[in-house]
């Protein structure tokens, strides 16, 4: 089977990028969420995507025209599946609501179809057994923001084909990314290795050691990196943060116990770029 159809679930900041991306490399793309005003929002931000391509000439108008008219939105998730070769999962990190969705892809779905999460560090393994086809079943794992982060972590479940893991590949080259192949554990590779680097910042910032943007110029000047560990976890969303540090400690244990600052963050709803206000004040 070539995957020519998939289904989108989310319509955030990854789900759109997933389907923009799909969409501009030819794919029959469904755009699904649980309210429509969600729906809509995305939908916005996709052609909010097409219209800077164009203006930066990266995309000319036939392909903008094709990206558009490439993605249609679905309130229903029954629709919204049915035909796709192909199904990418991109709701928000709970276990229990991705294997409840999960549930009901397995029930709306071809037989044949594949059933991917673009979870950042939860169990692709324990997501599976929400279905009657554990083989179908593969971590697609995109950055943020996906049209221009070239990777994407294929994320192996204990009982994942190796038709579902060759078709993974398949798609994530098709979309013009790079893949690399991961056994499931907490944070695959990126978020396990960023997580320590991001706890540790936190750490030294909590201890009073230096200053946030210290740290964060240390980072960029004397490792090379291209964005602080602080500006890039206010990037993220402190939320996230803290919710992929948290699987981090129940799996691999105290070394990656979650900073007591990023909680206190978190609980005053101080999460990143997105709210104005995290490790780093934004403005508009």
């Amino acid at each position: 089977m070539e995957i020519n159809r998939i289904a989108v679930i989310g319509a955030g900041a990854m789900g759109t990028g997933i389907a923009y991306q799909a969409a501009r490399f030819g794919l029959e793309v469904t755009l699904n969420d649980i309210k429509q005003e969600f729906i809509d929002k995305g939908i916005s931000k996709i052609k909010e995507m097409v219209k800077t391509g164009v203006e930066r000439k990266k995309l000319d108008l036939k392909e903008a025209k094709a990206i558009i008219e490439g993605i249609k939105p679905h309130l229903d998730l029954k629709e919204a599946v049915k035909d796709a070769d192909m199904v990418v999962e991109a709701i928000f990190e709970n276990m229990e609501v991705k294997k409840e969705l999960f549930a009901k892809l397995d029930e709306y779905t071809k037989p044949d179809a594949i059933l991917a999460t673009n979870t950042s560090s939860l169990s692709v393994t324990e997501i599976a057994t929400a279905t009657k086809r554990p083989k179908k079943v593969i971590g697609t794992h995109f950055f943020n923001p996906v049209y221009t982060m070239k990777l994407v972590e294929i994320v192996l479940g204990e009982k994942s084909s190796e038709d579902t893991i060759e078709k993974a590949i398949e798609f994530a080259k098709r979309l013009d990314k790079t893949p690399v192949k991961v056994k499931d554990s907490p944070g695959f590779i990126v978020n396990r290795i960023l997580g320590a680097l991001m706890g540790e910042a936190i750490k030294i910032l909590e201890e009073g050691l230096a200053t946030g943007r210290d740290i964060d110029t240390a980072m960029t000047l004397g490792a090379n990196h291209p964005v602080g560990p602080l500006t890039l976890a206010d990037f993220v969303g402190l939320d996230i943060a803290a919710a992929t540090a948290n699987t981090l400690h129940q799996g691999l244990g105290d070394c990656y116990q979650t900073p007591k600052l990023l909680l206190e963050k978190v609980e005053k709803g101080e999460l990143g770029m997105k709210s104005g206000k995290g490790f780093f004040e934004y403005t508009e």
